[in-house]
């Protein structure tokens, strides 16, 4: 999609540090961290929310958990635990519609989230 941000840093168009990239995702520090270690997973494919995830997309999901779990490890946050947040649609907290997870950690996490 032309207009949306996060295509936009995956195709490398706007200049992001990147701290992971391969041929599926890239994964970003986010601009307003709630958390020691706030990282943002996104896949290249645009998928604008989790209710449009298909079939297809299946293998990608799992391999966006296998990342999460390499960088929980790299962060150093693997061990006291971390959270992987993604929203759907308003009222869920989402705000940009490029399905994305959020990986957090670093500090206890609560429940209910809020």
């Amino acid at each position: 999609m032309s207009d949306c941000i996060f295509c936009k840093i995956a195709s490398g168009e706007m200049d992001t540090k990147l701290l992971y990239e391969d041929e599926r995702v890239v994964v970003f520090s986010d601009i307003d961290p709630q958390a020691p270690v706030h990282l943002l997973i996104i896949p290249k494919k645009h998928i604008s929310t989790l209710l449009d995830i298909s079939a297809e997309d299946q293998d990608l999901i799992g391999y966006i958990y296998m990342i999460a779990a390499k960088l929980a490890r790299e962060n150093g946050i693997a061990e006291d635990g971390f959270r992987v947040v993604s929203n759907c649609n308003e009222d869920g907290g989402q705000s940009v519609y490029h399905i994305h997870f959020h990986l957090l950690g670093g500090r206890s996490m609560q429940w209910p989230p809020g």
